[in-house]
C-alpha cells in the first residue's frame, strides 16, 4: 500500500468514526483498549506484573475478545467501585466527616451549644485523628446535622469550593490528589473496554457526586451512594428547590450495597472493588453472577507511601475502613483478589515518582 493509500484509508477510518460516535484510533488499535499486550502500551503501568495485575488483564480479554465463551456484550460490563480507601485516602477520617465538620464549626457561630455536645464538639475542634477513632454511628450523626436545610445545590456547591484548599493533616497533601494512581489506571482501562464504571459508595451520594467526574471520569449519575433524604420546596424567588434532610433513605454500607446496585443500576457488576467490612456483600453480590466474575479488595498495608491498617495480618486495628481477618480469610476461600498496596502497586499516587 502506499502513503497515499495508507492516508486515504486512515481518513476513511476517521471519518467513519466520527459518523458512527466511535472513539478514535491511531494506528488501528486505541492504547485503551487493552487488547494484546504486545501490541499496546502497558494499560496498568503503576501495577506490579504479578498475580492480581495478570487476573485484571485475563478478566477484561475474557469478557470482552468476541468469540469466547466467556465473552459479555458491552451493555452487561458493569464495574462497580468503592471509594473511600478503595479510590483514595480515607485515613484519618474520611473526607465527608471532614467537610461536615467544616460546616459544623459556622454553624456553632450562630448555634453555640453545639461546642459543648458530643460528638460535634469533637467535630468542630477539627481533630480528625479523634473523630477517625469514633464509632461510625457517631460519624452519622455529625454528617446528618451538617447537611440540615441546605438546598442540594448549595450543597454540592460547598463541597467544590472546600475540596480546592481541603488538606489531609495526616499526609500533608490536598485532599483530591490523594487519588490512588493505580485505580485511575484500572477506572480509564475498563471504560476504553467498553465497561460502565460506578462508585458504590458507603459516603453521601450527594458529597461524592460533587467531584466525581473531575476526580474518577465517573459522571454524578453513575455514583451510588448513602442517600438522604430531599424534600421538594420553593425559595424566597419562588423557584423550585430540592432541601436536604436529616435522615435516610439508603445507607449504602454492608447489604445496603447490593441493595443500591439493584435500585440504580439494576445489573450485578461483573467486577467488583472494596477495601473493608462495609464492602463484602458487594463483592459476594458481584461474585455470585454466571459467567466469568470479579471481586478484589485492597488491603492497606504501606506505612511508608500510605497508612497501614487492617487488622488482617497482624496490622494496626482501625475503625475507619476496617479489613478485619476474617474478611482476608473469606476473600481467599472465595476466590477474591486481595490487593497489597505495598506489593501491588509500584507508586500510590501520581505525584510519586514512576520507580
Amino acid at each position: 500500500m502506499t502513503v497515499i493509500s495508507r492516508l486515504a484509508a486512515a481518513a476513511r477510518s476517521v471519518l467513519l468514526a466520527l459518523c458512527l460516535g466511535l472513539p478514535m484510533m491511531v494506528g488501528g488499535l486505541s492504547p485503551a483498549a487493552g487488547q494484546g499486550a504486545g501490541q499496546a502500551a502497558d494499560p496498568l503501568p503503576s501495577w506490579t506484573e504479578g498475580p492480581t495485575k495478570a487476573a485484571l488483564l485475563d478478566f477484561v480479554k475474557a469478557v470482552t475478545e468476541p468469540g469466547r465463551p466467556t465473552f459479555v456484550d458491552p451493555a452487561d460490563r458493569i464495574a462497580t467501585f468503592d471509594q473511600d480507601g478503595t479510590l483514595w485516602v480515607e485515613k484519618p477520617v474520611y473526607s465527608e466527616v471532614s467537610f461536615a465538620a467544616s460546616r459544623l464549626r459556622a454553624m456553632a457561630e450562630t448555634n453555640p451549644a453545639l461546642k459543648d455536645e458530643e460528638p460535634f464538639k469533637t467535630a468542630i475542634s477539627g481533630d480528625e485523628e479523634a473523630m477517625g477513632r469514633m464509632p461510625f454511628e457517631d460519624l452519622k450523626k455529625i454528617i446528618l446535622l451538617a447537611l440540615r436545610g441546605v438546598s442540594v445545590d448549595q450543597y454540592r456547591m460547598e463541597v467544590v469550593q472546600w475540596l480546592e484548599t481541603a488538606r489531609n493533616p495526616r499526609l500533608g497533601r490536598l485532599r483530591r490528589e490523594l487519588v490512588y494512581q493505580p485505580m485511575r489506571e484500572v477506572l480509564d482501562y475498563l471504560r476504553g473496554n467498553g465497561f460502565r464504571t460506578y462508585i458504590v459508595t458507603g459516603g453521601g451520594q450527594d458529597f461524592v457526586r460533587a467531584y466525581s467526574q473531575r476526580l474518577y471520569g465517573v459522571p454524578p449519575e453513575q455514583v451510588v451512594g448513602t442517600a438522604d433524604a430531599v424534600k421538594f420546596g420553593y425559595d424566597a424567588a419562588g423557584r423550585p428547590v430540592l432541601t436536604l434532610e436529616p435522615s435516610l433513605l439508603l445507607e449504602d454500607i454492608f447489604g445496603g450495597k447490593p441493595e443500591g446496585i439493584h435500585l440504580v443500576i439494576g445489573k450485578r457488576p461483573l467486577i467488583a472493588f472494596g477495601n473493608s467490612t462495609g464492602d463484602r456483600q458487594m463483592l459476594e453480590y458481584a461474585k455470585a453472577g454466571a459467567g466469568a466474575r470479579l471481586s478484589l479488595l485492597v488491603l492497606h498495608d504501606d506505612a511508608r507511601r500510605e497508612v497501614a491498617y487492617g487488622p488482617a495480618l497482624g496490622l494496626p486495628a482501625s475503625e475507619v475502613g476496617t479489613f478485619t481477618q476474617a474478611l482476608h480469610d473469606e476473600a481467599k476461600a472465595r476466590g477474591w483478589f486481595v490487593i497489597s498496596m505495598k506489593s501491588d502497586w509500584k507508586r500510590v499516587f501520581s505525584f510519586e515518582p514512576m520507580p
